[in-house]
């Protein structure tokens, strides 16, 4: 029996500082419908701006995670999004009057017990899960970080970390389940080096920061009139260094609460994905710059399989959306090489274009006379002046634009292509388009048959005022 979505009973609201703002902070996390997702909503500014819980928005991953949509920001949401994870929420929308989440302890703790306290509700639409089918490998060779998916039956995650410091070295964590997040992982909390803290106090980088909301590691000796100073910084009493190299503004909830609290901000940045996954992620000195890269990955190749299906429905009775004097008015290609007689539908997303084959085309005198067979590269071409279309489609005036193919990935040539055969070519972006960038998916079918399939990445260009 699949699995359901889910959502919060009801609105639960949380207060606290944000870290780095140093503000008060309201969030409330409320229910919404099936298929929702996650969303964060501006409750602080004109028109209430919505921002999706999307890994394509993250712009910022120094202190945390920050994703931003038309100049408006939410920061530090890697912990919410842990909890929503943790306690399976599919749907919710969290409204929030500040450009940062409150850091709370520095945990997902009280996100947890605040969504427990009012419980979560079965949904009637099933879980829509990134299944993960083979090996994904992310590194990132300078800060000799790895990350590594493999297929399972349910999401596990083991994290190890080393910060070559006699302090905190080797640790590992391991999460089986995400039965486990609320009681294992959830409470542990954040943590940094004292050379870090001296650093953001002095830059007045945490405004919202205590000694209760972060684990602080002694790497080195330090005089006690200095801790003393950041004791009365932080308005708190006398502070002093435990022999395992930590301050005692708190004792550890795990041996291996760091390595934890790793473990909990991957959770959270893979949420960015937009859907459970079902796999074993592998993490080797993780941090929110690799954790969102891999999110990204992994959402690239969840979009490109949610194209993958049947071919779209063509009616020979239908008339055009665009016919062929119309593409003329948007592409700059004639015949010969206009390879796409009609576009049947276009929308902001997707395009789907017809291309009649005959044997009156030239390249069947020597391709080949005995055995006529469309070229692979026409396919492909043809494929390209579809997807050129939808990208131009994005701009009031695409008779003043170019689109020039910057790469052409994962292709796939299923079938041959015959005179009399009726090409349909069905083109989606995989991303929006970004710096004049669009990134497209695209099929081609005879009949209910795919015959070709690739990845296009085109550059849209004004060569025109």
């Amino acid at each position: 029996m699949a699995d359901k979505q889910h959502t919060i009973k009801e609105p639960v609201t949380l207060h606290g500082k944000g870290l780095h703002t140093g503000l008060q902070v309201e969030l409330t996390i409320c229910p919404a419908e099936e298929n929702h997702g996650i969303k964060f909503l501006r409750t602080d500014l004109e028109g209430e701006p919505i921002l999706d819980a999307s890994a394509e928005l993250v712009v910022d991953t120094s202190r945390g995670t920050t994703i931003e949509k038309n100049g408006v920001r939410i920061s530090t949401i890697e912990h919410v999004m842990a909890a929503l994870a943790g306690s399976c929420i599919d749907n919710a929308i969290v409204r929030i009057n500040a450009p940062e989440t409150p850091i709370m302890d520095g945990s997902s703790k009280y996100f947890v017990e605040a969504i427990e306290s009012v419980g979560t509700v079965e949904q009637t639409a099933d879980r829509n899960y990134f299944v993960i089918k083979e090996k994904i490998v992310y590194t990132d060779p300078k800060g000799n970080i790895e990350i590594v998916a493999y297929p399972d039956d349910e999401f596990k995650v083991d994290v190890l970390i080393d910060y070559k410091s006699r302090v905190l070295g080797n640790q590992y964590a391991r999460m089986g389940s995400i039965s486990e997040f609320n009681e294992e992982i959830g409470p542990c909390r954040t943590f940094v080096f004292f050379h870090e803290l001296e650093f953001l106090l002095k830059n007045n980088l945490i405004k919202g920061g205590d000694l209760e909301n972060a684990i602080v590691i002694m790497e080195h000796e330090v005089p006690q009139e200095e801790l003393d100073r950041i004791a009365d910084l932080f308005n708190k009493p006398r502070i002093h260094v435990k022999p395992e190299g930590f301050l005692n503004n708190l004792d550890l909830r795990y041996q291996n609460e760091p390595a934890r609290h790793k473990l909990l901000d991957l959770i959270g940045d893979l949420t960015l994905l937009g859907q459970p996954i079902k796999g074993k992620i592998v993490a080797i000195r993780p941090g929110h710059h690799a954790n969102t890269e891999f999110a990204k990955v992994l959402r690239k190749m969840a979009r490109r399989e949610a194209l993958k299906g049947s071919a779209p429905e063509y009616n020979i009775n239908q008339q055009p959306l665009l016919n062929i004097m119309q593409i003329q008015k948007i592409l700059p290609h004639r015949p010969p090489f206009l390879l796409i007689d009609k576009i049947i539908a276009l929308d902001d997303k997707s395009v789907v274009g017809v291309k009649n084959v005959t044997m009156n085309e030239g390249f069947f005198v020597g391709h080949f006379p005995e055995e006529p067979v469309m070229p692979g590269v026409l396919q492909i071409e043809a494929m390209a002046q579809v997807g050129g279309i939808l990208v131009l489609h994005s701009v009031p005036d695409p008779e003043n634009y170019l689109t020039y193919f910057l790469k052409i990935d994962k292709v796939k040539f299923k079938r041959k292509v015959v005179p009399g055969d009726t090409l349909i070519f069905k083109m989606e972006f995989v991303e929006p388009i970004r710096r004049g960038i669009a990134t497209m998916y695209g099929q081609a079918y005879v009949g209910d048959t795919l015959v070709l399939e690739g990845e296009l990445t085109a550059q849209i260009t004004k060569f025109k005022e």
